[in-house]
This record gives C-alpha cells, sequence and structure tokens, in this order.
C-alpha cells in the first residue's frame, strides 16, 4: 500500500483546510466580534503542519488503488474533524474541552447537528458562522470536493469517489470523468444554497442568518445560529421554505444535475426512489399530525399539520431542525420520529439514514421471499424501476442492514455501560448513526453534560452513518492489511 501516496494527500488536505478559516475572520471583521485572531492563528497552524507533512513524500507520485481510496476517506475525515475542532478548542469564551470540540466538529463536518454549545444566540458571528460552514463543506463530502483538485497533483480520483458516494449504486458517473462529475456535483450544490439563502432572506430572515442556515439546509445537518433553532422566529413561511428545500437536498443529486442539464423534469418523476420517499413524507406526515391534533397537543388541525409536517421532513431527511419540543410529544411520536430517519434521503444525496433505495429493495426481497415459500419452484427477480436488481447488490443491501443493526445495538449497549440510561442511550446512538442530531432523554436540549467517554462513542457513530459503515470497518478486517 502506498502510505507516502497517502501521506502526500492528507498533507496537502491539512495545508488546503487552512482556507476554510479565512471566510470566519472576513465575518469577525465585518461585525467586530474579536475572533479573527484566532482564526488567523488556526489558519497559519494549519498551513505549517500541512507543509511539514506533505514536503517529506511530495514526489511521491503513484496511482491510488481502491484499497488505497478507502485509507485515504476515513484518515482524511479523522484528520480534517481534528483540525476542524481547533478553534473551538482555542475559544476563550466559551471555554470547551478538546472533546467538546471535537464532538462538535464531528458532528458538524458529518451534518449530524448534535451539539455541545449552549447559549448559542451569544457566541460570537464568526464562531457561528464557523459551524454552520463545517456543515456544508460536509454535506458534499470532503473528498469530492477534493477530486476536483487532486489531479493537479496527479493522483487517480477514482477510486475516492467510490468509496465516498453514498448508496448501494456506486459505480454509475453523472460524466466520463471524475474531476467534471465532482465539479457538476458542486455546481448543483452551490446553486441550490444560493436559492435557498434568497428564499429564507426574503421570508424575514437576516442576511447573516439566511446563509447560515442555507448552509446547514441544504447539507441537512441541522445546526442553527440560535439556540430556539427555527423556532426562533415563529414564521410559517421560514417553514415552508426549510421544509422545501430540505425535501429537495434529501433527493439524489444526479436526478438534480440530469433535470438542469437537460433541461427537463422527465427524470424526477420516472424515479422510483423519489416516489417511495415523498409518498413516505407524505404518509408520516398525516399519520403524525393526526396523532397531534387527537392526543390534544394542538388545538386545531392545521396547527397540527404545520408542526407535524415540519417535525417529519426534518427528522426523516435528518436534518434535525426544529420548531416544536418534540420529545416533549405525548404517546409514540418521539420515538417514532427518531425511527423514521433510519430510513434517510435518497441515495446521493446529503441525507443521512440507511436511504431509501435500501429501504425498498428489502422490502422487494422480503415480499419475494414470501411468495417463494406458496411457489418454491417459481423465479421472482427484485426489480426496481422495471430493472432487474442483481444479487450481488442485494447480497451488499443485506450485509450493510445487518452491520448498521449491529452497529446500532452495540453504540446502545457501550453507551448504556458510560452511564447512560436507556432512553437516552437509545436515542443518541440513533441520532449519532443516522446523522439526524436530536435526541431524547437527557440529550433532548443538547449534548452539553454527557460524559466524554459517551461523547467519543458518537463520534465513532457519527462517523460510521457518514460513511456508510463498510468504509469504516473495511480497515478494521486484517484482510485490508495484507498487501
Amino acid at each position: 500500500m502506498g502510505f507516502a501516496g497517502v501521506q502526500r494527500i492528507i498533507g496537502f488536505l491539512i495545508a488546503g483546510s487552512s482556507l476554510m478559516m479565512l471566510p470566519p475572520v472576513l465575518v469577525s471583521w465585518w461585525y467586530h466580534d474579536g475572533t479573527a485572531n484566532l482564526f488567523l492563528i488556526c489558519s497559519a497552524l494549519l498551513l505549517l503542519t500541512g507543509t511539514l507533512v506533505y514536503l517529506p513524500v511530495r514526489n511521491a507520485f503513484r496511482e491510488l488503488r481502491l484499497r488505497d481510496g478507502f485509507l485515504v476517506v476515513v484518515s482524511s475525515w479523522v484528520v480534517l474533524v481534528l483540525v476542524g475542532a481547533l478553534p473551538f478548542a482555542l475559544l476563550v469564551t466559551p471555554q470547551i474541552s478538546y472533546v467538546d470540540a471535537v464532538f462538535e466538529s464531528m458532528s458538524g463536518l458529518t451534518t449530524t447537528g448534535a451539539t455541545i454549545l449552549t447559549h448559542i444566540d451569544t457566541l460570537p458571528h464568526a464562531v457561528l458562522y464557523y459551524r454552520q460552514q463545517l456543515q456544508w463543506l460536509g454535506g458534499m463530502g470532503i473528498i469530492v470536493l477534493a477530486v476536483a483538485i487532486l489531479p493537479i497533483l496527479r493522483i487517480g480520483g477514482m477510486q475516492l469517489y467510490r468509496a465516498e458516494m453514498p448508496g448501494p449504486m456506486k459505480d454509475s458517473k453523472l460524466t466520463p470523468r471524475i474531476t467534471e462529475t465532482a465539479k457538476a456535483l458542486w455546481i448543483i450544490y452551490v446553486g441550490i444554497t444560493i436559492a435557498c439563502t434568497l428564499a429564507y432572506w426574503l421570508g424575514g430572515m437576516s442576511m447573516f442568518d439566511a446563509v447560515g442556515h442555507a448552509f446547514s439546509t441544504v447539507a441537512i445537518g441541522g445546526f442553527s445560529t440560535h439556540d430556539a433553532s427555527l423556532a426562533f422566529w415563529d414564521s410559517p413561511t421560514l417553514e415552508l421554505i426549510a421544509m422545501t428545500f430540505m425535501v429537495i437536498a434529501g433527493i439524489n443529486f444526479s436526478l438534480h444535475f440530469l433535470a438542469w442539464r437537460r433541461a427537463t423534469m422527465q427524470y424526477y418523476f420516472l424515479d422510483p426512489e423519489l416516489k417511495v420517499y415523498v409518498s413516505l413524507l407524505l404518509l408520516f406526515t398525516i399519520l403524525v399530525s393526526m396523532a397531534l391534533f387527537l392526543g390534544g397537543t394542538y388545538e386545531t388541525l392545521a396547527e397540527s399539520f404545520r408542526y407535524g409536517a415540519f417535525q417529519v421532513i426534518s427528522t426523516m431527511t435528518t436534518t434535525g431542525f426544529t420548531t416544536a419540543p418534540f420529545a416533549e410529544w405525548t404517546s409514540f411520536l418521539p420515538t417514532f420520529l427518531i425511527f423514521i430517519a433510519f430510513i434517510g434521503g435518497c441515495a446521493s444525496s446529503t441525507a443521512g439514514g440507511m436511504k431509501v433505495i435500501r429501504i425498498i429493495l428489502l422490502y422487494k426481497q422480503s415480499t419475494r421471499e414470501v411468495h417463494r415459500l406458496i411457489h418454491p419452484n417459481a423465479v421472482f427477480p427484485v426489480r426496481v424501476g422495471g430493472q432487474k436488481t442483481s444479487d450481488a447488490v442485494m447480497d451488499a443491501v443485506w450485509g450493510f442492514f445487518f452491520l448498521y443493526m449491529a452497529c446500532f445495538a452495540i453504540t446502545t449497549l457501550l453507551l448504556t455501560a458510560t452511564g447512560l440510561d436507556p432512553l437516552t442511550a437509545y436515542s443518541t446512538a440513533a441520532s449519532s448513526l443516522t446523522n439526524l442530531g436530536p435526541a431524547l432523554g437527557e440529550a433532548s436540549a443538547n449534548y452539553a453534560h454527557l460524559n466524554n467517554s459517551s461523547k467519543i462513542i458518537m463520534c465513532v457513530a457519527m462517523l460510521l452513518g457518514r460513511l456508510e459503515i463498510y468504509t469504516l470497518l473495511v480497515l478494521l478486517t486484517p484482510a485490508f492489511w495484507r498487501a
């Protein structure tokens, strides 16, 4: 394995990450919040460190194999999380531990949205902006961004793309070259972000809040510039805008690209995953809204629908915005909302969870097994959108499902072992693994008072969820290191 080539990429990424400290400097200067020097120091430290890591192996030109790609993806995420924690760790007010700083950075870059920060409204503008920027950069993946740059270093990118992109269908490309694919995805991503920013601004937010919430909405992150999240404005208009863009961000970005490039909406109407995605959102919205109304949580059906629809969309897309304290809702609703986060959005979107396409395939495979019991000699191929799904894909989906549930169970047990009560342990394990953010029990407000051991476990779960289990677990197999 070419460790020198991997080190070269890591050094380049650390040095390049110094650039992400510069926008907060401009924000600090604009609002005179006194944190400009903090971000300048962080930028200088990262540039120096990255250069020192890069220079010894700057001539290590070698085409990456798929195995190298997995190592680069995981190590890049870990390094960038540690790098991203630097400004939080160096903050004077509030002072937070390095574990908390890493937790906040991991939550941001994995677009989880769980936070240890309190009194968010009083934080410096530059720090608030930096949190939102972390989610935006993590939304499409640091590696997908990097593959548009790495060819300059004469390093192939297709291996990284296959290791990073979510969903079971990893081999299809939007354009012939991986660099063009990455650029195409980022053009769509930036375009949707700009549209979301303008919509929030026209809806009544300040430009600062509009940019920050557009970052976390399109990234499906959930960080907010206010403790009350979107409930701060108590505006149906802003909530409608948020719901619209959360749904859009949860759609496969390949569809956005094809619709934009060929100027037609037919791809949206023909995609089977999107049909199920929208149907589930509508079904769950009706169910939760009726439960809120019939249970007396809200007096009117309109009010029940307003809060029910928002929380369903925010939870199933794993965004994590809140407009109501859903953890305090009666009956089965808090647990149900945590459950639907396991479904998540569409493949190749910024959403977390298992992805709708996997749920479709699991359902079709299950019904096929029932039919086989009735007709043992019949052949029942699994079809999605009229196309037969290969046995290899089905095997991968079943393997993913087992590993996902196993990781959830193990994480829950480990969190319980650290002293968390069962409700808090279950909900924080689910929230971390699905990259949702909000949880129940002791973590219903924030994660600040949880113990350090539980936060470290949650960080691992967040990374597992963001890299979709296989990418991280493959590094733990002995066969991976035999080469």
